[in-house]
């Protein structure tokens, strides 16, 4: 990546040609995040306000959330990230996606280094400029506070780096780098469990390239970094009633009843949607047809990238001793752990993109779950990679009438991709930012007025209340309520108990929703004069008498 160069007695780096070419690539992609961050786009929302909230009671001592609130198994990592900027600067979007946007710029300085070191540098910048692209449905995975991706992708980086290390011998404290590996695996457990599939096989990575070594003390290591790692689950796990634990209220939430979508359905949904939306081929409202070809290609390529992995494992194994003698203090295992990551990365995505079809989800609501598979961002250098050499072969001439053939159809595959993600991301930075701008600013302008003048205490549905308590920094505190007017999703109970106690609550709800008119049919003729004003798309009630129609 770098070379040293001595200037007037000291030392400095020298970026080769792709790496520099990388560099710029990130910064750009960086730079372009931190422009939406600094503008709330894409739009904030009342699960991001709960991670907001919790980083705030984290940074004021009032709280110790191992979970996000009201849940047992997605973990508070994010939130306890921001929570000393939030203690600082307070409450504000900015400030709490300021840390999304520094895991991101590890994801892709780790993305690079490992990319370069299983393939070649400049397909290592290549994929660096490809992932600084991003429609709304890739910047929103990266940058909203809603738990999960945005640090274990970074953290399985990390794995699959101290493995090759380790294979190749450039690491000196070992057991240390062992250790550290187990901390990341349970860190990322405990933070997300979709994560899963990619821990596993970079498990099997870890003990295909120091099996012995885990007999004695690194292994110990491992164990007691992912205890650690893991721990608050534990504890928390340890102190929950019957049926609150991780485990069950995770298969609660993913298991749906009723009859369940068909395999071509479910198949259809997360091949020809959600695989195009997660690498950023698509607009967020959904896939045309041409659009959808991606999709399509992708289990090939990873059947492709299997074969060109297992080739290349079975070549090294095949290479003279001298030459492998040559490589370095790895040897055999050295030159074999490159393969055996990127075979690691193409089975981590099967594995994800195996879970993710088995989910009714898939089909019956393919947009709306596409972000489940955002993870397979980590796979995109090896799914590539068998077109990038085929186009490379041709391109040098090395390769017969049918391998120039297949490389120029590659090279246009590769080209077709960067285009489909260049157009789609500025269609999205030109057109698609207005909404989410007027959305933010009708809801800082509701903010602004209930925090001024009131009512403090209100009732409102789940996508306005945390959003509104955020954005007005708790002086404003809000219960939720669903479109019958009854106890909805509260997910910190202390804000319900709190509205339950006000002498005269307000009412905020969108204008002309369900819950308005069911509210105006409530208040009968008060309706008219209990309407305090209108404010950024919101009807804000003040009646005389609290209307609390559950009790």
């Amino acid at each position: 990546m770098s070379h040293p160069e001595q200037h007037r007695g000291r030392w400095r780096p020298r970026l080769d040609r792709p790496a520099l070419a990388a560099l710029l690539f990130g910064l750009a992609g960086v730079v372009y995040r931190l422009v939406l961050t600094l503008f709330t786009v894409p739009v904030s929302n009342s699960d991001e306000a709960t991670f907001g909230l919790a980083a705030l009671h984290i940074g004021q001592g009032r709280e110790r959330p191992v979970f996000l609130y009201g849940q047992h198994y997605m973990g508070m990592l994010e939130s306890y990230l921001a929570a000393p900027l939030v203690a600082v600067a307070g409450p504000s979007w900015p400030v709490l996606r300021l840390p999304m946007l520094a895991l991101y710029a590890v994801f892709l300085y780790l993305i690079h280094r490992l990319t370069r070191r299983l393939c070649t540098p400049w397909f290592a910048a290549f994929v660096v400029g490809l992932l600084a692209l991003g429609p709304e449905r890739v910047v929103r995975d990266q940058l909203t506070v809603v738990g999960g991706r945005p640090e274990v992708k970074p953290a399985v980086l990390l794995m699959l780096l101290i493995t090759v290390g380790l294979a190749a011998g450039t690491v000196h404290r070992r057991r240390l780098a062992v250790g550290l590996f187990g901390l990341l695996v349970g860190l990322a457990v405990w933070s997300d469990w979709l994560i899963l599939p990619y821990l596993a096989v970079a498990g099997l990575a870890l003990v295909w390239a120091v099996r012995r070594e885990l007999l004695g003390w690194s292994g110990l290591l491992l164990v007691a970094g992912v205890v650690v790692g893991v721990a608050p689950m534990i504890i928390d796990n340890l102190r929950a009633g019957p049926g609150d634990d991780s485990l069950s209220v995770f298969r609660q939430v993913s298991t749906k009843v009723g009859p369940q979508p068909p395999w071509s359905d479910r198949i259809r949904g997360g091949l020809l949607e959600g695989v195009p939306l997660a690498h950023g081929l698509c607009p967020v409202d959904g896939c045309g047809r041409w659009q959808q070809w991606f999709g399509l290609l992708y289990p090939v390529l990873l059947l492709a990238a299997a074969a060109l992995a297992v080739l290349a494992y079975r070549r090294a194994a095949g290479a003279p001793r001298a030459e492998r003698v040559g490589r370095g203090a790895g040897g055999l295992r050295g030159a074999r752990v490159g393969p055996v990551v990127q075979l690691a990365l193409v089975v981590g995505a099967a594995l994800t993109l195996l879970s993710y079809v088995r989910s009714p989800l898939a089909a019956t609501s393919p947009l709306d779950n596409a972000r489940y598979l955002s993870v397979l961002q980590l796979s995109l250098p090896a799914v590539l990679w068998p077109l990038w050499v085929a186009a490379l072969t041709a391109w040098r001439g090395t390769s017969s009438v049918l391998g120039r053939f297949t490389g120029a159809l590659s090279a246009a595959v590769l080209a077709a991709l960067t285009v489909t993600t260049l157009v789609i991301t500025v269609l999205f930075a030109a057109t698609g930012t207005a909404a989410s701008r007027t959305e933010e600013r009708q809801a800082r302008e509701l903010a602004a007025a209930l925090r001024a003048d009131g009512p403090h205490e209100v009732y409102g549905d789940y996508w306005t209340c945390n959003r509104l308590i955020f954005n007005t920094d708790e002086s404003v505190v809000c219960g939720v309520l669903d479109g019958n007017l009854s106890p909805g999703q509260n997910r910190y109970r202390p804000y319900w108990r709190q509205v339950g106690r006000a002498e005269r609550p307000g009412y905020v709800v969108e204008i002309d929703s369900p819950m308005d008119r069911r509210l105006r049919r409530l208040l009968a003729d008060r309706a008219d004069a209990a309407p305090v004003r209108e404010v950024g798309g919101y009807r804000v009630y003040h009646p005389d008498t609290p209307v609390r129609p559950w009790r």
